[in-house]
């Protein structure tokens, strides 16, 4: 497990389209995903213990969210043979398990997580209603324990961008798992 940091980006860069299935092969397009005041588009999997420590997080915060005007939807990039618990049918299972309510989509060519830069699981992105990033950092300042966290940078960033407010000045890398690259 190589731990990496989410690349900086320039807030404001319009963010590439994509149509992505799920595991059942139900075709998502980011344009039809959209809340009225944006997305949050998550890399993420099922192994990296960093993304397992915060998917009850990210599952409570995309409903808060969704609320608000912000959709969410997680894609899975890591479908490669080393790594089964990130294959699609162990994503079924842990849709179920945890009552994802939100798509969480199979990346199997990879080219969404290259097309957006990312780097690890979880790797967070804040975008409006235009696909212009507005957030790219972490969830929270304490990926292992949600009881030891103080400040909820994601939620401040969704809360800001609904509002209207400018994007956070100060936007902390995202950590975790590197995403396993194919060949």
């Amino acid at each position: 497990m190589a731990l990496v940091e989410s690349l900086s980006l320039e807030i404001g860069q319009r963010m590439p389209d994509f149509e992505l299935a799920d595991p059942a092969g139900q075709k998502y397009a980011l344009k039809r995903l959209m809340g009225s005041s944006g997305i949050l588009v998550v890399f993420t999997c099922n192994h990296c213990p960093y993304a397992l420590a915060i998917w009850p997080r990210l599952i409570r915060l995309a409903n808060w969210a969704r609320e608000e005007g912000v959709a969410t939807v997680a894609i899975n990039s890591n479908i490669h043979p080393n790594y089964p618990d990130d294959a699609p049918d162990r994503m079924q299972e842990k849709i179920r398990q945890w009552g994802i309510e939100f798509p969480y989509l199979v990346d199997e060519t990879q080219s969404v997580a290259r097309a957006y830069h990312a780097q690890c699981t979880p790797d967070l992105y804040l975008l409006d209603a235009e696909q212009n990033l507005f957030y790219h950092g972490r969830l929270d300042d304490n990926w292992k324990s949600e009881a030891d966290v103080s400040r909820k940078e994601l939620q401040m960033a969704i809360h800001a961008l609904i509002e209207c407010e400018e994007p956070p000045a100060d936007q902390v890398a995202s950590m975790g798992c590197s995403i396993k690259w194919q060949a």
